[in-house]
């Protein structure tokens, strides 16, 4: 590789690689930031998503950002750390392959019976989650492993073989074998698995023991079809964006983000697949837990929002909560119950179906509503000129003064104001007999009441009151709704940083390499055999190990965090309690410890019973990046505590009387100890900050915007 400068100070060498990259692909834009690992320096990128071939618009967003730093080349990046909607699209869309379910006889119905609940006792209609794979394609095997291991009935590894010539036949594709008690003797699932290979090699197994082996089958048989279902396709994609990445020079390295918030090398993510079902939205999570530890917020509510979707997760004592369940493909999106469970660990949000392509409509009942169906990238909002005629959060922004037709993407993309007002004239103002200015209002108001309310719920059914937490806003779209969702939930502040746009991508190059392991071995804790535990404890950190150097991790620099899932017995759920490794053994240690969390979560002492653990889980992990972003100079803001807006627009709020002249800043012209009040809008390339008025608006040391909403006594005016 030559070494080439890559700006004034900055160079690339020959032997050393020195650029690290984050790629995010969302359903609108994919976004991209290149980093000098030596300096600091960085430049951002966003491109429209090609949803017909996502590997395009990274290729398309890595050559055009390369091409804000002079001179450095694809041969120049040590690491490519990418996050995509693959896996969750296909299961959503129903686009993976014909998949077969084989498991213990009497019991392949369990995956449509599930947990023999309604998620709505009152739905008369009620939709229950249809399984990936249909029942014709379950498929009874005569083998029974009893719950302590034992066999009771030997697996017939002749219908086995007779089976896998049959399906291939048939043109099945993929295969996942899931029996009961795999958890604690996997043999007979291995076996399957290695007949299957032998006798038909072009199908796809996955078996339970070796994706998820944890107890709760109907759990543990949804993650594993979920996973060997996207297998193919997963596979595909990445070996033509690694085919991309190599026919432009690159030869550094390529990661994945697991949805635990962990990298994951190429081999891994394919092996394990549905590990990236939440992977941008994991990195979205990192960055604002990074740039909170940062500027000093241990507690943050963080709030992304792009095209298609907005997140939203609970930071708490600068770390975002880890869920070890999550549901896919909801029939309803706020029904738990309602989606098909993935039991692997995940950073835990909420998503919520608004976006700045979020579509606004009259339902049958002449109510406005907003999402959570998305007009996308193709054919994106009426304002983008590709097609779309239907009335977007985007066309109401833009008819609203908030967006600069002429500043989109720093200028790269001219909107057309006179489609947007069309488009929300004829769908909305005119049904509803408004006018389009109020039309475009409501559809505003009514996406920040839709978000700042799942905040609210997400956030309590936490334990966590929203009104102590700063509200941390970043995505495409984030910025530009914050300010109204944060008065709404009374957060004491609003925190936007620069380069929110891509901020998702930060998060990428904050992550280590990490991976979860579980095993399920039950035992009350007052006549446990430690012995057992601890060569239990020793398998995932062998399996830890040899996964982490695999990826390049020196054994010496490899962590490892224990934690167990408890409950008292006869109880039907755990709580997760940390156990520190030096500690493996104290059983009264670990009692207290029970005692504290329980105490926790219900304010109350539990039963006097006895306590029992049934999963022991570790994560095993390598180093956290040390990601020092360089920021711009400090000195410009000794000349002045108040910047100098760069002009003027009519924007609406309606405190003021609705369109006001509203001072516009220049994000790159703002310094630390810059102070001005609202109604303010700040623009950058890639996002919208808008403050509404009655706020005080600061920059702090860290160049993030911060904001205090006005007082609920203070507004007037303020309805859809």
């Amino acid at each position: 590789m030559d070494g080439m400068n890559a700006d004034k100070g900055s160079t690339a060498t020959d032997n050393c690689p020195r650029f690290r990259v984050g790629a995010d692909i969302g359903g609108t834009f994919t976004d991209l930031i290149v980093v000098d690992r030596v300096s600091g320096d960085f430049r951002i990128g966003k491109t429209l998503t090609t949803p017909d071939d996502p590997s395009r618009a990274v290729q398309t967003g890595l050559e055009e950002t390369l091409g804000l730093f002079p001179g450095v080349r694809p041969a120049d990046i040590q690491h490519l750390i990418h996050g995509t909607t693959l896996v969750t699209n296909a299961l959503i869309e129903r686009k993976g392959a014909r998949t077969a379910l084989l498991t213990t006889a009497g019991f392949r119905d369990s995956i449509e019976i599930g947990r023999e609940t309604r998620y709505d006792l009152y739905d008369l209609m009620l939709q229950q989650p249809q399984p990936l794979v249909p029942r014709y394609l379950r498929f009874d095997i005569p083998q029974r492993t009893l719950a302590d291991g034992s066999t009771q009935t030997a697996l017939d590894t002749d219908h086995i073989a007779r089976l896998a010539r049959e399906l291939s036949n048939k043109g099945i594709e993929a295969v996942a074998v899931c029996f009961l008690h795999s958890f604690t003797n996997p043999a007979d699932e291995q076996a399957a698995a290695r007949i299957i290979s032998e006798t038909a090699p072009e199908l796809r197994v996955s078996i339970s023991s070796d994706v998820i082996p944890e107890i709760r089958e109907f759990e543990r048989a949804s993650t594993t079809i979920a996973n060997v279902y996207v297998q193919d396709l997963v596979e595909r994609y990445l070996a033509k964006l690694e085919h991309r990445l190599v026919h432009l020079g690159m030869r550094g390295q390529f990661y994945l983000m697991l949805s635990s918030g962990g990298l994951a090398t190429v081999d891994t993510a394919v092996r394990y697949p549905v590990r990236l079902l939440e992977s941008g939205p994991a990195a979205g999570a990192l960055a604002a837990q990074s740039c909170g530890e940062t500027a000093g917020y241990d507690d943050l509510l963080s709030f992304d929002m792009g095209g298609t979707t907005a997140k939203i997760c609970v930071i708490s004592d600068g770390q975002p909560l880890l869920a070890h369940e999550f549901e896919v493909d909801r029939v309803y999106r706020f029904k738990r119950g309602s989606g098909l469970p993935i039991k692997l660990p995940v950073i835990e949000l909420i998503e919520i179906g608004t976006g700045g392509g979020s579509i606004a409509r009259v339902d049958s009942l002449g109510l406005l509503k907003v999402g959570p169906d998305s007009a996308a990238a193709d054919p994106g909002p009426a304002c983008y000129g590709l097609g779309g005629t239907q009335p977007t959060l985007t066309d109401a922004n833009l008819v609203l003064g908030y967006l600069d037709a002429d500043y989109f993407l720093g200028g790269r993309m001219r909107l057309d104001v006179d489609a947007a007002r069309q488009a929300i004239d004829a769908h909305i103002a005119t049904p509803l007999n408004l006018s389009v200015e109020d039309a475009a209002w409501g559809i505003y108001q009514i996406a920040n009441e839709n978000m700042a309310s799942a905040a609210r719920v997400h956030a309590l059914e936490r334990g966590k009151d929203p009104r102590r937490f700063p509200l941390f806003a970043f995505g495409g779209g984030g910025p530009m709704q914050a300010w109204r969702i944060a008065r709404s939930l009374g957060s004491p502040q609003l925190i936007a940083p620069l380069g929110a746009g891509v901020m998702s991508t930060v998060g990428f190059l904050t992550a280590p390499i990490a991976f979860d392991f579980v095993r399920s071995w039950s035992g009350e804790l007052d006549t446990l055999d430690w012995t057992h535990a601890r060569q239990l404890v020793a398998e995932m950190q062998t399996e830890g190990r040899q996964l982490l150097t695999d990826s390049g991790i020196p054994i010496a620099d490899i962590q490892h965090t224990l934690e167990v899932d408890m409950r008292y017995v006869g109880q039907g759920h755990e709580i997760r309690v940390p156990l520190p490794l030096t500690s493996l053994g104290h059983a009264d240690a670990l009692l207290t410890a029970f005692g504290q969390r329980y105490m926790a979560l219900y304010e109350h002492p539990g039963p006097p019973v006895p306590v029992e653990i049934t999963n022991w889980r570790l994560t095993c992990s390598g180093p956290r990046p040390d990601l020092q972003l360089k920021r711009p100079d400090h000195r410009a803001s000794e000349s002045a505590a108040a910047p100098t807006p760069k002009a003027l627009r009519p924007a609406w709020f309606p405190e003021t009387g609705g369109f006001t002249a509203t001072p516009i800043y220049d994000r790159y012209q703002l310094r630390p100890g810059h102070t001005f009040a609202g109604p303010a809008i700040i623009e950058e390339r890639e996002s919208t900050v808008i403050i509404g008025p009655h706020s005080t608006c600061t920059i702090d040391p860290h160049f993030h915007v911060v904001a205090t909403p006005a007082n609920q006594d203070a507004q007037h005016g303020d309805q859809a």
